[in-house]
Formats: structure tokens, C-alpha cells, sequence
């Protein structure tokens, strides 16, 4: 039996460690992730819970709980958190996150070795607070990394790190794991529509984004009468 098995920990943080694991294991299933690449975080009051270093999502369990505070002092379990820790805690630290995912996502980091930001292919640029910028490359798990990627996260919700793979956050782990799916996708997109030979892929406007973005802040939401 691991130690963290013999831990106690509230309901709350055990559920949502239950979700966190789940939502990893979700990437490895999409190919967001290879191997052990990536890692996900969630916020549960003054405590970060965040996958371990080097070890295959699937092999998680309840007993596997890892957590850290805001200054990254572990206050549960005892696996080693993600190499890229740093970036997780100022993601939280300059935003109001939830959750930050992490990918090494196939489409997405291609473009990241090919443009300074995705184009806005799609309207759903819009729900990711505009064009899509990438960081600067800087070597994984150093605070470098963490500052290039808060500074492109800049009035977004989700950005690109050179030649490295995704970032993206939202309130809770639901919306930061939607937001990393749709940068995905659009920067598919992307990449297919500009492979067209003699032909460049039609951008949206800022006004046209502006207008979709408006209507996204009601969107799913009753009528008011």
C-alpha cells in the first residue's frame, strides 16, 4: 500500500483528483500526449493538484494524490510533480485559473515551428481571447519557460510554446481541457488549408472575431425576458 493510501484527504480533493486523472488520461486517448508528455493541473482552494513526473497516466489511482501550495511546497503525497511545475503555478499566479492543461499536441506544436501566432481561421479563435500567440522557445520546467508562456498568455486563454506544445487554462478542468482541444483542432485546420498549393486560407477580421466573441459570452445562457 503507498503512503498516500494511508492518507486522508476531503471528498473535494479527492474527486477532483479523480477528474484530474481521468482528463489525463484523456489526452494520452486523444493524442494530445505521448508517453508520459504533457501534464494537468487543477486548482482546489490554496492547493494545486498536479500529475507526477515520469509516470504513464494509466498507472494513476486514488493513491497517487499529489498536491502542492502556491509556492510549490508539496501538502500531499510524495511521487515528484511535473517538471513543469513552474509553468503550472504562474499560470494560476497571473490568472484566475481553475485548471491549466499541458500538451504536446501534433498539430499545434507544428505550427508553433512555423508562425509567431495561429491565424484566425475560425471564429472559435474568438473563445481563446483572440489570435493564438506563441511563446519564445525556452527550456522546459525552467521559470523562462513559465514567464514566456504568462506573457503570450497575455489577454488569452491559451497559447503556443515554440517547438514544444500547448498551454491553455480555464475555470475548471473541463474548459482548459475544451480550450487545448479546440487550439488543436484549429491549428489542423490551419495547417490543411495552407498545404492548398497557390492558394492562401481566408482569416477573419478583428471585427468579425469582436462580434463572435460577444455572442460567446451569452452563449449556453437562458434569455433574459
Amino acid at each position: 500500500m503507498r503512503d498516500t493510501e494511508r492518507t486522508s484527504v476531503p471528498d473535494e480533493t479527492a474527486q477532483a483528483w479523480r477528474r484530474l486523472v481521468a482528463a489525463a488520461r484523456r489526452t494520452a486517448e486523444e493524442g494530445l500526449v505521448v508517453g508520459t508528455s504533457g501534464n494537468l493541473s487543477v486548482r482546489v482552494g490554496g492547493t494545486v493538484l498536479v500529475t507526477p513526473s515520469g509516470v504513464p497516466y494509466d498507472r494513476l489511482g486514488p493513491g497517487d494524490v499529489l498536491g502542492v501550495d502556491l509556492d510549490g511546497r508539496r501538502v500531499l503525497g510524495t511521487a515528484e510533480p511535473t517538471s513543469e511545475l513552474p509553468l503550472h503555478l504562474a499560470v494560476y499566479r497571473a490568472t484566475g485559473a481553475g485548471a491549466v492543461v499541458h500538451t504536446h499536441a501534433v498539430h499545434a506544436t507544428a505550427v508553433s515551428t512555423l508562425a509567431d501566432e495561429l491565424p484566425p481561421v475560425h471564429y472559435m479563435t474568438a473563445a481563446l481571447g483572440g489570435p493564438v500567440r506563441v511563446a519564445p522557445y525556452a527550456t522546459y520546467g525552467t521559470p523562462e519557460l513559465a514567464a514566456a508562456a504568462v506573457e503570450a498568455l497575455r489577454d488569452r486563454t491559451a497559447c503556443l510554446l515554440r517547438n514544444h506544445g500547448t498551454v491553455a487554462f480555464g475555470e475548471d478542468l473541463d474548459q482548459a481541457y475544451d480550450r487545448t482541444a479546440q487550439l488543436e483542432w484549429m491549428c489542423r485546420l490551419w495547417l490543411l488549408a495552407s498545404s492548398v498549393p497557390g492558394r492562401s486560407p481566408s482569416l477573419l477580421t478583428p471585427a468579425q472575431l469582436a462580434s463572435t466573441a460577444e455572442r460567446l459570452r451569452h452563449y449556453g445562457r437562458p434569455a433574459e425576458g
